[in-house]
Parts: structure tokens; sequence; C-alpha cells
């Protein structure tokens, strides 16, 4: 009797081993082999064990650090693998050290797309960054809350709360993307900003409510003694701005004796490529290469235009500043190498990739720079911008002294 009862206890014994032996190699073989997540819903991870050809990718200290989170950290609430698997995706991304190839969550991506539509909610500021990395108002928008509210271009952005978000931060060493973030939301709320402006004596406290924005891409004045110099500023390139461009030439060819035309491209930071060889092609012969795509391997593309230019022959003078960045310094660039149309302002930002905008689960997406572009005579600007010819700097915020030289040249 008591060698039956050993006997089933070794079996009991051995049965462990087994299990726990089979259980460390079949971890161990993930964590080595390889894995492929796909998130459905908070809480379902679905794994495989594919793994890339020629790869050997050993995942075993991304579960051992994945694991010692959830069991360590002190407020489990916090734990969101939603929010995990992104930052680790976005690290992922970032390794690349190229700022504009980016992983964007959701909410993130949400946001890039609205821009690109030309329609959202917000407060209607347009974001960067002087060079102190301190957050500045490039421009308050037409008719918006922010413009309403005297928010001026120029205007430092010091704090930004907003009590339902539960958003109460300095902005010393933000992002322009978290600031987006954190100043937007919901139409009909609201969000404080504390703004520091020059020669007032104490900061400034404007409580903003979020409005539906549908933005102009595109907006024409005539300026001048006559009003025979049409100025076409273009804001943005999005989805909008073909079908806007489209209507601002046609109420400029409906004009008499036009001297020039400015095309003013300031705090623009670009959009889809093709909108800015679309534009282009009003001011140049059919068949002319606006941009030249690179890529890796030595191959290239030239975008040409594909229609008749409607105004042809017409002395251009492109303003830009530093705020004017990608598709907008294609526009710049072409413009000045094929009709040596004369710049004003400020150097450009300098941004010479192209990125290819991808959807991808739950509606995350992933900008992937592609291709560098050049302008039509090769030149690759990425990093040095493009240099005015004649360099002008708006330093009285009352007075557009790059307006006037403009206007100035065609006398």
């Amino acid at each position: 009797m008591s060698f039956r009862i050993n006997f089933k206890k070794a079996r009991v014994f051995i049965l462990i081993l087994l299990v726990i032996g089979f259980s460390f190699s079949g971890g161990y073989y993930l964590g080595v082999q390889g894995f492929r997540a796909n998130i459905t819903r908070a809480l379902e991870v679905s794994i495989s064990r594919q793994v890339p050809p020629g790869k050997n990718i050993d995942f075993s200290l991304f579960w051992q650090v994945w694991d010692t989170l959830s069991s360590k950290y002190y407020d489990k609430t916090m734990l969101d693998p939603n929010k995990m698997v992104y930052g680790a995706i976005s690290g992922m991304v970032s390794s690349l050290g190229d700022p504009y190839t980016m992983f964007l969550p959701p909410d993130q991506n949400k946001k890039i797309n609205e821009d690109l539509s030309g329609s959202f909610s917000g407060v209607g500021i347009q974001l960067g960054l002087d060079k102190a990395g301190q957050l500045i108002v490039e421009a308050p928008l037409p008719s918006s809350p922010a413009e309403k509210a005297g928010v001026k271009a120029g205007d430092f952005i010091a704090h930004i709360k907003d009590i339902k978000k539960n958003i109460d931060i300095d902005t010393p060493g933000i992002t322009t993307t978290n600031a987006v973030t954190y100043i937007r939301g919901p139409v009909g709320t609201t969000v404080t900003l504390t703004l520091v402006r020059e020669g007032e004596d104490a900061p400034l406290k404007v409580d903003l409510v979020r409005a539906k924005l549908d933005v102009p891409s595109v907006s024409l004045t005539f300026e001048g003694d006559n009003k025979q110099i049409a100025n076409i500023k273009v804001n943005s390139f999005n989805a909008q701005t073909p079908t806007e461009w489209n209507k601002k030439v046609d109420e400029i060819l409906l004009q008499k004796e036009i001297k020039g035309i400015i095309v003013d491209l300031r705090n623009n930071p670009g959009g889809y490529l093709q909108d800015s060889v679309d534009l282009t092609s009003d001011f140049v012969k059919i068949g002319s290469t606006v941009v030249i795509s690179a890529d890796a391997n030595g191959g290239k593309i030239n975008y040409k235009t594909k229609k008749t230019g409607r105004l042809l022959n017409l002395p251009v003078v492109v303003l830009v500043n530093g705020g004017s960045a990608s598709a907008s310094e294609i526009m710049a660039g072409a413009l000045k190498d094929l009709i040596n149309a004369k710049t004003i302002g400020t150097k450009s930002f300098g941004k010479g990739t192209i990125q290819e905008p991808i959807d991808i689960t739950d509606g995350a997406g992933i900008h992937i720079t592609v291709a560098k572009w050049l302008t039509p005579n090769g030149t690759w600007v990425h990093g040095t911008g493009i240099t005015p010819d004649i360099v002008i700097d708006n330093v009285v915020a009352t007075e557009d002294a790059q307006l006037k030289a403009a206007i100035e040249l065609f006398k």
C-alpha cells in the first residue's frame, strides 16, 4: 500500500515538472522567435509566432519589462495595455531619429486627418516654437475664437489650463503636437491660455471657447494704390485648397490691368505635395517640372504640370518665413527656379523630405519618410531652408514690412 502512495506522488511530481518544462519552453520560444500583435480592443492581444525572414528577434526583454511593470507598479489603474503597446511602437519608430517619421495613436491621427480636411474644432491658433523652444502664436486664424479674444501673433503661451480635461501645465519643453492635443477639444468647451506679450507688464489670461472651424486655405486681397496687385495667401495645402485656389484665380482674372501677383506662403506648414504642383502650374508652362522626388536607391520621379497656366507672364513675388515648410517650400522653390520669382521675408523652415501617411489598425496611423524632394534646379533645402532674395524681418507687429516691400517691388 505504501508503495502505491509513493508511486502516485511521484507521478504527480513528474507531471508538474513536465508542465513547468513545457511552459518555460513555450515562453522562451515566443520570446526568442518574436511575435506579431494586433490589438482588437482593450485587454485583447492576439500573438503569432511568425518571424520575418532572415530575422532573429528576441522579445524576451520586452515581456520581462511588461511583466515587471504589471506586477510591481504601485497604481494598477494606470496600466493600460493599449497605451503601453502604442508607447512601445512610438519608441520603435522614433529610434530612426527622423522627426517626420512618426507613429500616431488614434486621437493624434484623427487630428492630423482633420487638419488635412480643412475642418476641425478648436480655438484657431497656428502654433510654433521660437528659437529657444518656447511655444508661440504664429498667427490667429481669421474670425476664430482666438482672434476675437485678442490673441496676437508673437504671443508666448506660458500656461495651458483645461479643468474638464484635467490639464494644468506650464509650456517650457512642450512639443507642438502635445500643445495641439491640449488646446483642441470638443465644441463649446473652454481652455484658458496664459499669454506673455511684448510691451505688457503682466501675463494675460484668456478664456477661449472652442468652436467648429472651417479654415480657408486660400484668401485674396488686392493691394497697391490702384488695387492692381493681387495678394493671394495660401495658409495650407489641404483637401480644400485646389477648389479654393481656382475660385481666387477666377477673381483675379476678372480684374483689369493686374500688375503682378504676391504669393504669400508665410506660416504655411505644408500638406499635400500634389497641391503644390497644381498651384504652381498656373504660373509656368505646361510640362514643367515643379519638384523632383528622389528615393534612397537613386530612383527619381519628376512631378510635372499637366495644365495650361492661367497667370503666365505676370511678375510674381513670393513671401516666406520660418513657418513656411514642406509643400510651401516646394512651391516657393519652383517659382524661384522656373520663373525667377523674387522671394521676400526670412529663411524658410527647411523640410525637404516626403512622407506617406498610412492608416493602420483601430484608427492609428503612421507617417513614413519615403523620399527627399529637390527643386527643379536640383536644390535640396532640408535643414537649410530657402534664403529670400530680400531678407526682411517683421519686427513690428503693427506693420507688415514684408508685404510692404513686396508691393514696393511692383512700383
